[in-house]
């Protein structure tokens, strides 16, 4: 049963006979449009992100140009450059953003821990480890010493997949077997992202000079291996899986009140707890094994969202989501400025935007 809610910030909507229920009721409407107004110029913020990093590259191509070629679909000469090898890495990172920034947000409110995501969850050090065993042991790296690439993507992407679901299937093991709180899934996630992080140094120590470079280079995030195949695979999850999180969006507002508020408003919590972490597992899973660690995305996206619209989960999944996308956007393009011609993978961009939050977040939660 999908929870329902009449108030607004302590404003009442039914109509008490006296008219402060149509003066309440603009209020509400006013705030709504205001809300809507942040997730409109959002997206035009996204929008210019896009036309910003899609000049990235050693050909210079106008504005007018790029704008041109999107909305034409033209692929034939310069077009084929903005669409083939620019847009490409684009679409690839405002998946990924995405699709991290909302599975953090609903892992937060399932979880109800701030610090809850993909990447503190130990999803992403769990990828890491499968990549590194399709490497090692079914010969999914290079065997020239010489070249540093997978020459076959698609066992390492399904390697770790696989055990992503793995380290989400622990977590939720040992969290109904031992029947602790919500809260305490998250040391959960972190002790079996341990256990996954000692495996892949295992891993490194077994590993020969050029299985070695392929796994160092898989872990750091590169938006750099995306496809058109791989971001439509990725686009139809992330579709998926969103459009069930927005349908549950009251149900995550009641949780947010608290187990007890959300089960008196008829929300089955356990339930949507389970259901949900396993879809935002699956879809940063996804995420992971196509594009490698990309950390803290579902942190920052999340948070800043927060701090700009509130709490309400109608508002905060649209704005996350395309939060996530620009900050991703924005960081992968960072990485292809600081040392040009030379690309820094964004996953290393992401970890030193996202590690002064997280210390931002303990810090905060221990004062609390």
């Amino acid at each position: 049963m999908t929870a329902d809610h009449d108030k607004w910030e302590g404003f009442d909507i039914y109509d008490d006979g006296d008219g402060e229920a149509t003066h309440n009721s603009c209020l509400y409407r006013g705030y709504v449009r205001r809300k809507g107004l942040v997730v409109v110029l959002s997206l035009m913020a996204l929008f210019a992100c896009i036309i910003i990093a899609a000049h990235n590259g050693p050909l210079s191509i106008s504005t007018s140009d790029i704008i041109r070629y999107i909305f034409t679909f033209d692929n034939d000469g310069m077009g084929g450059v903005v669409w083939n090898i620019r847009m490409v890495r684009i679409v690839g990172a405002i998946l990924a953003g995405s699709g991290l920034a909302v599975a953090g947000v609903v892992m937060q409110c399932i979880l109800r821990n701030p610090l809850a995501s993909p990447y503190t969850l130990g999803i992403s050090s769990a990828a890491a480890f499968g990549a590194s065993f399709a490497i090692i042991f079914l010969n999914a790296g290079s065997s020239i010493t010489s070249i540093v690439s997978i020459s076959n993507p698609y066992v390492t992407t399904i390697s770790a997949f696989l055990f992503s679901l793995l380290a989400t299937g622990a977590i939720l093991l040992l969290t109904r077997v031992t029947r602790v709180s919500a809260e305490t899934m998250v040391l959960a996630g972190v002790a079996i992202s341990a256990m996954f992080a000692a495996g892949l140094s295992f891993m490194q120590y077994l590993a020969t000079d050029s299985q070695l470079g392929n796994i160092v280079m898989w872990t750091f995030g590169d938006l750099g291996k995306a496809t058109w195949s791989w971001n439509t695979l990725i686009m139809a999850v992330l579709l998926s899986v969103t459009l069930y999180f927005y349908y549950k969006r009251w149900d995550y507002n009641a949780m947010e009140a608290g187990e007890e508020t959300a089960m008196g408003l008829g929300v089955h919590t356990e339930r949507e707890r389970i259901i949900g972490m396993v879809l935002a597992s699956v879809l940063s899973a996804v995420i992971v094994s196509f594009f490698g660690i990309i950390a803290f995305i579902g942190l920052l996206g999340p948070h800043i969202a927060r701090m700009i619209i509130g709490s309400d989960h109608r508002h905060l999944i649209p704005l996350s989501i395309i939060l996530g996308a620009i900050i991703l956007i924005a960081a992968d393009g960072l990485g292809q400025v600081i040392l040009y011609p030379s690309v820094i993978p964004v996953g290393i961009i992401t970890s030193m935007l996202g590690g002064p939050l997280f210390i931002y977040l303990l810090i905060r939660r221990y004062r609390k």
